[in-house]
Order: structure tokens, then sequence, then C-alpha cells
């Protein structure tokens, strides 16, 4: 497994997001939602409605 670094800001979506989205969708939510640029560095995590999923991004 290859963990980040220590200086990675780590970012939790909270509610259900649409997973079905692809990477272009998913990126446009996060410049919209959380104001962050999804080439930053930070990692974004969105789970799933039954929350036995994650996609990171």
């Amino acid at each position: 497994m290859i963990g980040p670094s220590g200086n990675v800001r780590v970012y939790l979506a909270c509610g259900v997001p649409d997973r079905r989205r692809g990477i272009d969708g998913l990126s446009a939510m996060v410049e919209a939602v959380i104001k962050e640029a999804p080439g930053s560095g930070a990692i974004f995590g969105l789970r799933g409605k039954r929350g036995d999923g994650i996609k990171l991004l």
C-alpha cells in the first residue's frame, strides 16, 4: 500500500454524492462544492449510499 505524505489534506464528502459519475463529473463536483482544485494534491473521498464502497480522487 502506498500512503500519502504527511502534508496531504484529505476531504470526505458528507451525504451521498452520485458516484456513478466519471472522473470529469466528480472533478467538477469537487470544484463546485468544496471550492478546491482536484489537481491540488489533496485526496477527496466519496462514500457510496450503502457505505460499502468509496472512490478516491
